[in-house]
């Protein structure tokens, strides 16, 4: 099953969509996200387990995504579940777990009161409601209520501008992913990372089990965005909690920067959070949402990623269906290529050069497609970071490898018995690509391997063939 897009769609899973798993992977779905901030470790089993028998029913690779919480901070409880709210009145944060009222309320997170300062803006659920620290201690703070007019149970916290000296990984991200790890997840994304030192930490936990993301929603991330991206293995521009602490302007400016950086390294960039939110409850996305998707098609994003859509949303297989015909309109306007390419310089001096020599060729007009010989799939990366107009098809040994190339733009990827002769390269690149379409009888094909056969380590070859003639 060949997708007709380079562009990928990342789907969240949950109560509308477990059970239509593979219906979304036929309607365009090529990673499923498993959010572990809900739900019990049983249930996710089942949902990986029921990922894994679609993945054989539509007969191509598919990724499966565990995203841990992360430490999300929240207020404690209210006496009576909520309270009402005056701009201009104070109001009092602490640690004191008694239930709270409309003048005070705990904040079980002792960490939040060492990073504050006077004059800080504190923003609760979402940035409904905005406070201004006044005074502050090591176990309270004193606030003036500048918006909003209500809150309630467990509402969650945002400082910003300030880097929280807390991990990003907490007890339960732990629990939740030695789970996910034992259940042969393909990615691990971690939440609110501020600081290289959490990447290390992951991959420290992970250890070679998966791949891993870093997902950016704190604005202290971007400060040291080279760090962080040096020990990821993709990202995700999760717009919620990052347009939270940002000003909605800076928001897209964000996103490009991160999407451009991703690319200028080869790693893999998800665009995430209410891309189709509109089609929660309705059966066609707004215009603007349409538009927002475009846009990441346009600046050469790897992925675009429904969450609400597709886990609780009245129209899951719907909003796949659509982000499908939206990535795949872009990508047949004959303008795509240029603005996609110009996000990205493609006579970069640190390219690998043999790759870049391949999409260079590619660029014949005879050229149907290009093939890479993988193990670990980093020459497919370097193929899809140059972003060739034809499809890649990454052929490897190893499934693990084939299902993380779920996630990188135009790269089909397929499992195949380990070679060892550089004979049979051509031979078996040629009938794949032949079996699967890519390539018309008679019409050349691009081979990327490394000698010698078997060995992890960069491409080294370069070989042309042809598919047969009928």
């Amino acid at each position: 099953m060949i997708r007709a897009r380079r562009a990928r769609i990342v789907a969240t899973l949950g109560p509308a969509s477990r059970n239509r798993i593979a219906e979304l992977a036929r309607a365009g779905a090529d990673v499923f996200r498993v959010n572990f901030s809900h739900g019990a470790h049983a249930d996710h089993a089942r949902t990986i387990e029921a990922v894994r028998r679609a993945e054989a029913e539509v007969g191509r690779p598919i990724a499966v995504l565990a995203d841990l919480q992360g430490p999300k901070l929240r207020l404690g409880k209210f006496a009576d579940g909520v309270v009402r709210l005056k701009v201009g009145q104070d109001f009092r944060l602490d640690l004191d777990n008694a239930p709270g009222d409309a003048s005070r309320v705990q904040v079980p997170h002792p960490e939040i009161f060492a990073a504050l300062r006077t004059g800080a803006a504190v923003l609760l659920d979402d940035g409904k409601v905005r406070l201004r620290v006044t005074k502050h201690g090591p176990d309270f703070a004193q606030t003036t209520v500048e918006a909003g007019e209500q809150l309630s149970d467990n509402k969650g916290l945002n400082l910003p501008g300030s880097a929280i000296p807390i991990p990003a990984l907490t007890d339960k991200d732990r629990r939740d992913l030695a789970f996910a790890l034992d259940q042969g997840v393909d990615w691990v994304a971690l939440s609110f990372v501020q600081r290289a030192s959490d990447m290390a930490e992951l991959r420290r936990l992970v250890d070679g089990r998966a791949s891993v993301l870093a997902k950016i929603e704190k604005p202290a991330a971007l400060d040291v965005l080279d760090e962080i991206l040096d020990l990821s293995e993709a990202i995700m521009v999760a717009r919620g909690d990052l347009g939270v602490e940002l000003n909605p302007e800076e928001v897209p400016v964000a996103q490009k920067r991160l999407i451009r950086a991703a690319r200028l390294r080869g790693l893999p960039v998800i665009v995430a959070t209410q891309m189709l939110e509109s089609m929660i409850h309705s059966p066609t996305p707004t215009r603007a949402e349409a538009s927002d998707v475009a846009g990441a098609v346009y600046e050469g994003a790897d992925a675009v990623m429904l969450s609400a859509e597709s886990a609780v949303g009245d129209y899951p297989l719907e909003a796949v269906s659509i982000m499908d015909r939206i990535i795949t309109r872009v990508e047949n306007d004959p303008r795509w290529p240029e603005l996609m390419r110009a996000e990205y310089p493609v006579d970069d001096a640190d390219a690998d050069a043999l790759v870049a020599a391949a999409r260079r060729a590619a660029e014949a007009a005879s050229t149907a497609c290009l093939v890479a010989f993988t193990t670990t799939g980093q020459t497919a990366l370097r193929l899809s970071r140059e972003r060739p107009l034809q499809p890649t098809l990454a052929l490897t040994p190893k499934l693990s490898t084939a299902r993380k190339l779920a996630l990188s733009w135009g790269v089909e990827s397929r499992v195949i018995p380990e070679l060892f002769d550089p004979e049979d390269l051509a031979r078996v690149a040629t009938t794949h690509a032949a079996e699967m379409e890519l390539a018309p009888p008679g019409h050349r094909v691009l081979i990327l391997a490394g000698l010698p056969m078997g060995s992890p380590g960069a491409a080294n070859i370069l070989r042309l063939a042809h598919t047969p003639r009928r």
